[in-house]
């Protein structure tokens, strides 16, 4: 393992140049990128309907092809999944990545390419990998063992004619990485793609439990379940007695502010690493790429092509589109997507701002559909993970999870929000800690701010704590344990308030 080690972090380091290159020229990389991925998809069949042989530029690439949602484009992914090709990308697609769907009940199906494997997941699985062995040069990380934490994967029924497959985008990874990667991961192929997420934890603990592993890839929430219950097989208090070498954790799909704490005391090692990624069922869009900031460098040579719409233009019709050159810091976007899997100027449904642009670094501030806005608070998921962030610490809290949504006004009674939250640990004193959720709130929200001025709009939050394995039982409900399934945190309604709320068999619904 030392020599793969040395060889691997000399083959990795080889990538950097390159990453330097679309940093000092991204609009040349993103238009050069846009037009191949046109020329690609004109003679299928929904290049050949929006005429992409006319695209000579970017404002005629606008102007011919619709910005769209799932719904718009589910009659052509529908098509591929039975068997049909060359619809939305000329390559073979027999993949799938199943969205987590926290939107809704419904899940989303997205077509994965070859391309869409090799130049973007698995590319960027390389280039975190160049980029963390670029800070830490001095890392065994390939040394031990890689634990991964995915989901799993079903054979695709509605194709009777060849192997075609969907499973969380992980799952679908973890199926097509390349043989020097199998190697030097864990659990094994047929523990990882396990589809009952409770015999599946039990499965990984005693097959990893004895394995080096120094390093961990996973959703912070998931993987905090299976560390604990680590712990407890092995009747001791860190998870340094049983994994000495560990080194980094490679986290993604929610924000981690809220469970350092708790990593940190589970991992009580001063040389642990946290490393955060942008890596959806769509693509891997973004990296963590600096040692003392949380902020992800924008990968723009990995098959995407990006634009932006600016937040307030997310509900019109027709929205501006911006393009790399044109966004500036601090700005809110929704981001806007073609890839070279087929998805033609496509809505993820994630926002994210850019906190440099020389180079393009981001951070996720939330989703379209998860925010809080019944009284005009406009309340993002961000707020909230630093306000929760900053009550845990002063109160000596920890949260397992936590969502949010609105009271609606009723007669004599004005609006307010309410919070349930899944303490790890209770904090010192509850009203505190809602006190301080309210003031951070107030302070990083002017909308918040005004809204709660002398109760006028807004009454002061209430927060239900709950007893653990609450959300556990109210996600197994729902079908979305394990993998890359998350808790959604606001909701501008109260469904999944209400349904948490009745788990518990608390008084206090307020159906709309």
């Amino acid at each position: 393992m030392a020599l793969f080690n040395s060889i691997f972090t000399w083959v990795m380091k080889k990538r950097i140049h390159q990453i330097e290159l679309f940093q000092k020229y991204p609009y040349e990389v993103q238009t050069e990128l846009m037009e191949a991925l046109v020329k690609k998809g004109s003679k299928t069949v929904y290049g050949l309907k929006h005429k992409f042989s006319d695209i000579k530029s970017l404002k005629s690439f606008q102007e011919q092809i619709p910005i769209q949602n799932y719904q718009d484009l589910f009659p052509y992914i529908d098509r591929i999944m039975h068997g049909e090709q060359n619809v939305l990308w000329p390559s073979e697609i027999k993949w799938f990545a199943k969205s987590s769907g926290t939107t809704n009940a419904r899940s989303k199906f997205i077509p994965v390419s070859n391309e869409a494997l090799q130049d973007c997941h698995i590319k960027g699985g390389k280039d975190l990998l160049s980029i963390y062995f670029n800070n830490f040069e001095n890392t065994k990380m390939f040394t031990g063992k890689s634990l991964v934490i995915g989901g799993s994967r079903q054979v695709n029924q509605l194709n009777q004619n060849s192997n075609s497959f969907y499973g969380d985008v992980s799952a679908v990874l973890i199926s097509n990485l390349p043989w020097w990667a199998q190697l030097v991961r864990t659990p094994s192929l047929e523990i990882a793609l396990m589809d009952e997420w409770e015999e599946k934890l039990e499965k990984m603990i005693h097959s990893c439990i004895d394995e080096n592993v120094t390093s961990i890839s996973g959703v912070p929430t998931w993987t905090l379940v299976l560390l604990e219950k680590i712990l407890k097989e092995k009747k001791v208090e860190s998870i340094i007695d049983i994994w000495p070498n560990l080194e980094v954790f490679f986290h993604g799909a929610v924000a981690f502010s809220p469970y350092k704490p708790q990593f940190k005391r589970l991992i009580p090692s001063t040389g642990m690493h946290y490393v955060e990624t942008y890596n959806a069922s769509e693509g891997f869009f973004g990296i963590q790429d600096q040692v003392d900031s949380k902020d992800m460098l924008l990968m723009l040579d990995y098959g995407i092509f990006y634009e932006f719409i600016p937040f307030d233009q997310i509900q019109e019709e027709q929205p501006q589109a911006l393009d790399i050159s044109q966004v500036k810091v601090n700005q809110v976007y929704a981001l806007l997507i073609t890839t070279n899997a087929g998805l033609w100027r496509y809505k993820i449904g994630d926002t994210i701002t850019f906190t440099s642009i020389n180079p393009h670094r981001i951070r996720i501030t939330g989703r379209t559909k998860h925010f809080i806005n019944a009284f005009g608070e406009e309340l993002m998921i961000w707020n909230a993970e630093k306000a929760m962030s900053v009550a845990c610490i002063k109160t000596n809290a920890e949260i397992s999870n936590f969502t949010a949504g609105p009271k609606y006004l009723e007669k004599n009674e004005k609006g307010g929000h309410e919070w349930v939250i899944e303490f790890q640990r209770t904090p010192d004193d509850l009203d505190r800690f809602t006190q301080i959720l309210d003031e951070v709130l107030r302070e990083i929200n002017s909308d918040y701010d005004a809204k709660r001025h002398k109760d006028l709009a807004l009454i002061a939050p209430v927060v239900y704590p709950v007893a653990a394995g609450v959300f556990h039982t109210w996600m197994k409900s729902r079908g979305k344990l394990g993998g890359q399934n998350k808790v959604p945190r606001l909701a501008n309604d109260r469904i999944y308030l209400d349904e948490i709320l009745a788990v518990i068999g608390h008084p206090n619904l307020q159906y709309n």
